[in-house]
């Protein structure tokens, strides 16, 4: 089991937990999942906390394959006014600021975040890790190869596996030296990797519980599902379930969904099946 110190709220892992995806972008990949507007925010927001989430995390800076980058003081313009408003709305959420700018960072805490979820392990913004530890907030790790503007470009490993665990052994070191208490990591599907890899990753994802720290895994709606199946990621929410389930069974401890109520049934019938 683990605990994350989130700003003075406990949030316990004795079982996974859900974390729900507001994305306050124009071009995220998943169209359903774009909330523009405050109103759109909160109706998002309210059904994911009805439905079960344990963790909102929102974000600003589109990070799909290709994207174009924005400004943190952009990033700030849409994210800020957000979390002032789901706070007030509904103040005992936690929420998770998806960014890796560590200004946004700083000041998303500042307003009522708790955990930062960085895409690139502090690599693209060298500051991140000292903000973080001054914060004491839990720390989102992810691994990444490249930028999103060209990581697909950078999907070869000789083994993805082994190369993403001696990353996350350096930057647990490198976290903790810095004073970060509260360390998750993800292995980042889909962020400078293929379809392949992300299935062998998938499937040796267990390997990383030698780490001892949660375990993050973010398979939702992602083009290995629809590319595998010949869909689109609007209709890709029954292969999400099949991989989230396998991620449970090799060791996830948060599952990062669009799908809610979806990802809190296979959680429920995981553990079942677990105690069975």
């Amino acid at each position: 089991m683990f605990s994350l110190n989130c700003r003075g709220k406990l949030l316990l892992i004795d079982k996974p937990l859900v974390m729900g995806i507001l994305n306050l972008t124009e071009d995220s990949f998943f169209a359903a999942s774009r909330v523009q507007t405050l109103e759109t925010i909160k109706n998002k927001a309210e059904q994911m906390i009805s439905e079960g989430a344990d963790i909102l995390d929102m974000g600003a800076q589109s990070t799909r394959p290709g994207s174009i980058r924005i400004s943190a003081e952009d990033e700030l313009k849409k994210i800020i006014p957000a979390i002032k408003f789901l706070t007030q709305k509904f103040p005992q959420i936690i929420i998770s600021i998806d960014t890796y700018h560590s200004k946004v960072a700083e000041e998303s805490v500042n307003t009522g975040a708790s955990i930062i979820n960085d895409i690139s392990g502090g690599e693209m913004d060298k500051s991140m890790i000292e903000t973080v530890a001054k914060l004491n907030v839990p720390y989102i790790c992810m691994h990444m190869k490249g930028v999103p503007e060209t990581m697909q470009q950078q999907a070869h490993y000789n083994n993805i596996t082994q190369e993403i665990l001696d990353f996350f052994i350096g930057k647990i070191d490198e976290c903790k030296q810095a004073g970060i208490k509260d360390i998750i990591i993800d292995p980042g599907f889909g962020f400078g990797k293929n379809t392949s890899k992300n299935l062998r990753l998938l499937k040796e994802l267990g390997t990383f519980k030698m780490l001892d720290k949660p375990i993050m895994a973010g398979v939702s709606r992602k083009k290995t599902i629809y590319k595998t199946l010949n869909i689109s990621a609007e209709d890709s929410l029954n292969g999400t379930t099949v991989l989230n389930t396998i991620a449970l069974l090799n060791g996830a401890s948060i599952l990062r969904v669009h799908d809610v109520k979806e990802a809190k049934e296979a959680i429920t019938l995981f553990k079942t099946y677990s105690n069975a």
